[in-house]
């Protein structure tokens, strides 16, 4: 899993191909289709959807000459299962972290105010 992760973060790194990923949400797509946004030519569109088969994220299909992308969910549900396990992660570590800040507020007004009633004397 830790290689197909890596393939799939270091894929998603580029911004062209994070565009291409944005595309083919929409459906699928010949290259020449994807091309059209970019400034670059064919062949490096190629690479980059090469670069994308590889980590698993999107499937090329032959239909005649023309080869057809699409996403591939399978390859993005690991990449999406690893940033939601970190999501959680982080979300109840923040929790925790609040709680016990919001416990160490009300036990410092309490103190304090023994202090102050202690100065009073």
């Amino acid at each position: 899993m830790t290689a197909h992760l890596d393939l799939a973060f270091a894929a998603l790194s580029d911004p062209t191909r994070r565009a291409i990923i944005a595309r083919l949400g929409s459906g699928e797509a010949t290259v020449k289709e994807l091309a059209k946004p970019f400034a670059i030519s064919l062949p490096a569109v190629s690479r980059h959807l090469r670069v994308l088969e590889n980590a698993n994220l999107v499937r090329q299909e032959r239909e005649r000459q023309f080869r057809r992308y699409r996403l591939n969910p399978e390859g993005l549900q690991t990449a999406a299962e690893w940033l939601d396990f970190y999501r959680r992660f982080w979300s109840e570590s923040f929790e925790r972290l609040d709680e016990h800040l919001k416990g160490t507020k009300s036990k410092g007004k309490t103190h304090g105010k023994v202090r102050a009633s202690r100065r009073k004397s």
